[in-house]
């Protein structure tokens, strides 16, 4: 099996793990809690998105790693944790709503943007690329993804009042 189809199949079944997850452990217990209270465990794990500054740093990842890819996968996380941060800080306001939606279009678009740059600049090909920051596509943007979704769901079904 080739590197690009290991690759692949990692995410494809990271993205349908989580997302079975998500469905059946996570939605259930935040789909009880008010808004805020709803979105603080998913933008507390975003908070942790400065991880994907290892994109920037050699020796973690390849060298050949392209910098389309690196610069703007790195950055897109950097913003978004400091998105989710600012959420969390403002959580039981009208901004904290705002940041919110900010935080999740950000994020969810960041997402994307590094799978379209990873497939348009061959990373996808070679995965070995990315070196010890592999697990980041495999294991952790699935889970992101999964978040992101749920976060929708809660800023568009969730009302702002208290509920737990």
């Amino acid at each position: 099996m080739t590197p690009a189809a290991i690759f692949d199949i990692s995410v494809l079944l990271g993205c349908l793990v989580w997302g079975i997850i998500g469905a059946r452990e996570i939605w259930p217990v935040l789909r009880t809690r008010s808004r805020a209270a709803a979105l603080r465990p998913i933008l507390l794990l975003h908070s942790f998105r400065f991880v994907g500054l290892v994109f920037l740093v050699p020796g973690v990842v390849a060298p050949g790693l392209p910098a389309a890819f690196a610069g703007p996968a790195a950055y897109g996380d950097l913003a978004t944790a400091i998105l989710a941060l600012l959420s969390l800080a403002t959580a039981a306001s009208g901004l904290g709503t705002i940041l919110a939606w900010a935080f999740n279009i950000v994020g969810t678009i960041d997402l994307l943007h590094a799978f379209y740059q990873g497939n348009r600049t061959g990373v996808g090909l070679d995965p070995g690329l990315q070196g010890a920051a592999y697990f980041i596509p495999t294991v952790l943007v699935p889970l992101l993804l999964t978040t992101h979704v749920l976060a929708f769901r809660i800023l568009l079904e969730t009302p702002p009042g208290p509920k737990g």
